[in-house]
């Protein structure tokens, strides 16, 4: 069957701007111009709709989507496979969510008592589940198994205080770090500041603290794109800058 671009739009449920936004963009030609040159899209660029879509749900930017579906090697078949992988571990994350609100709930209602530890199980299982999916392979492998398994058992094991006082401590990290980036100056006081601050936030996570591995995984924060996005989010520039400040602060300077 075949589809203008208003009618792909309406089953697609995406706007027609959208549609031929992917377009010009080459994510998503039509199959033909029509001789009144309306776009005309067939089969194969539902389908394909269809994986753009999935890969957005999962939050991919639309230029990584354009590699992976342009990519020669490019299985949908395997990509199916694992939109639904990732699906399911989004389901089992909301699942936990869910229950711990019921368990609350009935916390709150006086029907049965519920520990510190117990009210915020959903949410750093969630926290657990979504850093294994986004960096677990590689920092298994440079960090290895148990080392990052110890590291996920310290985190679900924290208190209630030793849970807020990470996750405020994480954000002190980054307005320091925007103060800092601002001076320059990545061996100043303020980017040391933020070094420390960074080293302290690890030591919830880590078992033990070395400055080799603390000089390694800044260095991780500049040669993954993923771990740049998050520190370059507000300013370019800002995870080259918390390297060179952490390489300052341990006196490791990895090669």
């Amino acid at each position: 069957m075949e589809y203008t671009v208003q009618k792909l739009g309406q089953l697609a449920g995406v706007s027609t701007r959208t549609l031929r936004y992917y377009d010009e963009l080459g994510l998503l030609k039509p199959a033909r111009v029509s001789s009144s040159g309306y776009r005309i899209y067939g089969e194969a660029e539902v389908d394909l709709l269809q994986q753009i879509l999935f890969f957005r749900e999962l939050g991919i930017g639309l230029e990584q989507i354009k590699q992976i579906v342009t990519d020669p090697s490019f299985d949908k078949a395997n990509a199916l496979k694992e939109h639904h992988e990732q699906l399911l571990d989004r389901r089992r994350q909301l699942d936990e969510l869910i229950r711990n609100v019921e368990l609350s709930i009935e916390h709150a209602e006086g029907r049965i008592n519920m520990s510190d530890k117990q009210k915020f199980e959903g949410f750093k299982q969630k926290m657990i589940d979504e850093n294994e999916k986004k960096y677990g392979k590689e920092i298994r492998e440079k960090y290895g198994d148990d080392t990052v398994n110890a590291s996920n058992a310290k985190l679900s094991h924290m208190t209630q205080e030793q849970f807020e006082e990470v996750t405020q401590l994480a954000e002190e990290v980054k307005t320091t770090l925007a103060a800092a980036f601002k001076t320059g100056d990545p061996a100043g006081d303020l980017a040391q500041k933020a070094a420390d601050l960074h080293k302290r936030w690890l030591c919830y996570y880590w078992k033990e603290y070395s400055k080799e591995a603390h000089a390694g995984l800044a260095q991780m924060y500049v040669d993954d794109e993923r771990f740049t996005a998050y520190y370059d989010t507000e300013q370019p520039g800002m995870a080259v800058f918390l390297r060179d400040a952490i390489h300052i602060y341990t006196g490791v300077i990895q090669p």
